[in-house]
């Protein structure tokens, strides 16, 4: 039987508390975190962000930190370089043995400091391109996330599992181990498909036929734009769109990751040219201009 943790399991509005900070998504992220955040685990909490190359997936990570209410947030970089270490001037008479040890890598400050963080208070942390890292690294993070521990020549922290949620993005797949103990989202454009109603954006029932015909164009791309996609598409159809050209010119304007080619493509005419019409009934326009 699972059992709740500690850790804060989502709002309810997840969908919507994203949105608010950046990433928005016709995926429903509730279920996926619950099960993460409500499962009973011998490990730290992991969770494994995938999708296309591209930083959607970090834009995800970033913004549940912050719909989740962690109190600290943490992220690193794998494809950052490391900042130049400071100089140390040594006087004349000083015992070069005595000089002091070479300063934490940012990797591991990070590390330290979310393990110490986490001792009285809820922390992310985001370790992004790790595909970058050393095979070592992955190592040492597994063992981290079974033993709770992570050592460094200054000595060893800490985490305390029931406040640390660590997260994982990679544009390749996870040193098994390390897979083996995450729980796997995906995140890209390739969103999931809502259908839209009138009154949902508080239109005239008559919108309906003009909506549905750009619902089965959006299933013939395969995509679906969000609410706020959808609502900037919706002005410019009230406000601009007359033909064709102009529809494929604001729906590739504003949803995110369609592919411009596959909006031109010859099988999907039939149906940009069907919404273009209903569109243009809806809006009371008798003749239809083709083409741009």
């Amino acid at each position: 039987m699972l059992t709740r943790s500690a850790t804060t399991a989502p709002p309810m509005s997840l969908r919507k508390k994203l949105a608010e900070f950046g990433f928005e998504s016709n995926d429903d992220y509730d279920y996926p975190l619950r099960c993460l955040l409500e499962a009973d685990l011998p490990h730290l909490r992991c969770l494994n962000i995938v999708g296309t190359a591209g930083r959607r997936k970090t834009a995800l990570a970033n913004a549940l930190g912050h719909a989740l209410a962690y109190q600290h947030l943490l992220y690193h970089d794998f494809t950052s370089a490391e900042p130049a270490p400071p100089t140390i001037v040594l006087g004349e008479n000083a015992d070069a043995s005595a000089a002091p040890e070479a300063p934490l890598s940012t990797f591991e400050r990070c590390m330290s400091e979310a393990c110490a963080y986490s001792e009285g208070a809820r922390t992310l942390l985001i370790l992004d391109q790790l595909h970058v890292a050393d095979f070592h690294d992955h190592i040492r993070l597994y063992h981290f996330v079974q033993t709770h521990e992570w050592s460094t020549p200054q000595g060893t922290v800490v985490a305390n599992p029931q406040h640390l949620l660590l997260v994982l993005i990679a544009e390749e797949p996870l040193y098994h181990s390390l897979a083996k103990v995450s729980f796997r989202v995906h995140a890209d454009a390739s969103r999931g498909f809502l259908d839209y109603r009138p009154e949902d954006f508080g239109l005239h029932a008559s919108a309906a036929e003009f909506m549905s015909a750009l619902g089965n164009l959006f299933r013939a791309l395969g995509t679906s734009p969000t609410p706020s996609e959808y609502r900037r598409i919706l002005s410019d159809i009230h406000q601009r769109v007359r033909t064709e050209e102009q529809l494929r010119q604001s729906l590739f304007g504003w949803i995110e990751g369609l592919d411009h080619g596959t909006l031109h493509a010859a099988p999907l005419q039939p149906s940009i040219a069907a919404a273009t019409q209903a569109i243009n009934r809806y809006l009371g326009v008798e003749e239809i201009e083709i083409g741009s």
